[in-house]
């Protein structure tokens, strides 16, 4: 009677731990996730405690993710109400198969969050919007122009997207020998690229027509170029962008060159097959640039062996970086000469370019080529070849048209 007694005990002991294993999965444990064809079980039967399991292990509250939840779905309703085709110009939508049909739980819905979103937005490239090819670009390996008097390469380095850009403005209030240039290398992402790409040659040529472009004086057409570059940076720092960028431009007017730069693009003439640097980098190697910073309360240092400004940016001039402002200036140096016959071409590249190779290399290559947009994107391969992991670009400008146009306007 007693091993009965014992035996009976022991069963109910038993079936009280099995059944305190059974509460102890469903109130602390995860659910196994379950396909709508293995399973007729709605979510919404799942006990409160898988939620805060949910919530807790994501830090996230429920009540917010169902508010959010809720807002998007109003919010998807409302843009699909004003644009029932799905097409919002550069963006257009597309469903995903996994939406839900019919009505949707609230805790159904959280549980798909987690998945993916019930709509996806992708750009859409449009040739009409110049900051779409941009983006177009950006996402590009490596691309090239063959354009009207100027050829392009570019190659992008180790990061995730280009920060190179470059700017053209032809034709300018219909003279077919004034044009602007300019190449771009950007630092701490892409925005200060495509803003200043977008945007320097405009203000410079909107600076121009303030003084008159065809009666402006010497002094008048340096501070319109010196005008564009500081007014880019003032729009450019007033978004909130994070980053900047180094840039070198041209502006050929009235048989002359106006050469400006700030940061590390160069720009090199090629006079009877010699190079000519006509910029100077603005690089903390330069005696006048360190005293500047200094001299502002900036402290220059060097690491692994390159000066940098309070050990950050290893360039004193640039557009945009907001947090080094005092000291990294966007005023350029500009520079001006006449064209003349011996003037043949323009080389104008980023700094993944000229640190691998020098000035009168890069016109040699130039020369032996009859393909000017083959020497671009040979010069291009020549510093990847040798080591380079930055961006590159290269731009190279036919001088003849505008030689052409001064020798002219001499005679």
């Amino acid at each position: 009677m007693i091993l009965w007694d014992s035996y009976i005990i022991s069963l109910l002991l038993s079936y009280l731990r099995a059944l305190k294993s059974i509460f102890m999965a469903l109130t602390i444990s995860p659910p196994t996730p379950t396909t709508p064809s293995s399973s007729s079980s709605s979510p919404s039967a799942l006990p409160l405690s898988w939620l805060s399991w949910f919530s807790n292990d994501h830090q996230i509250p429920v009540k917010n993710i169902l508010q959010q939840d809720l807002f998007c779905e109003a919010h998807g309703k409302a843009v699909h109400d004003k644009y029932p085709q799905g097409n919002y110009g550069i963006f257009t939508t597309e469903k995903s198969d996994s939406s839900p049909t019919g009505e949707v739980s609230k805790v159904k819905a959280l549980n798909m969050s987690r998945k993916r979103p019930a709509k996806l937005i992708v750009p859409e490239y449009c040739p009409s919007l110049e900051f779409c090819k941009k983006d177009k670009k950006i996402e590009e390996k490596e691309f090239e122009v063959d354009g009207k008097d100027f050829f392009l390469a570019s190659k992008r380095g180790k990061r995730d997207v280009m920060e190179d850009g470059y700017g053209v403005m032809l034709d300018i209030l219909g003279d077919p020998t004034q044009a602007f240039f300019a190449v771009i290398d950007g630092h701490g992402g892409h925005a200060a690229t495509d803003y200043v790409a977008e945007n320097l040659g405009k203000n410079i040529v909107k600076a121009l027509e303030r003084v008159e472009i065809e009666k402006a004086e010497e002094d008048e057409l340096e501070a319109a170029i010196r005008g564009g570059y500081l007014v880019t940076d003032q729009e450019f720092l007033s978004q909130g962008a994070s980053g900047g960028a180094c840039a070198a431009s041209v502006l050929l007017k009235g048989g002359e060159l106006h050469v400006a730069n700030v940061g590390d693009c160069r720009v090199v003439l090629s006079r009877k097959g010699v190079a000519d640097a006509l910029t100077n980098d603005h690089r903390l190697s330069r005696e006048d640039e360190r005293f500047r910073i200094e001299n502002s309360g900036g402290y220059v240092h060097c690491r692994n062996g390159v000066w940098r400004v309070n050990g950050s940016l290893a360039v004193s001039r640039a557009v945009g970086d907001l947090h080094l402002k005092e000291w990294i200036i966007s005023e350029p140096e500009i520079k001006k000469l006449p064209l003349t016959s011996d003037c043949e071409f323009l080389i104008m590249a980023s700094d993944g370019l000229w640190d691998k190779v020098n000035d009168q290399e890069a016109v040699d290559v130039v020369l032996r080529d009859k393909s000017l947009l083959e020497s671009c994107k040979k010069l291009v391969n020549i510093s990847s070849t040798r080591g380079n992991i930055d961006d590159i670009t290269v731009m190279v400008i036919k001088l003849q048209k505008f030689v052409a146009s001064a020798s002219g306007k001499l005679g």
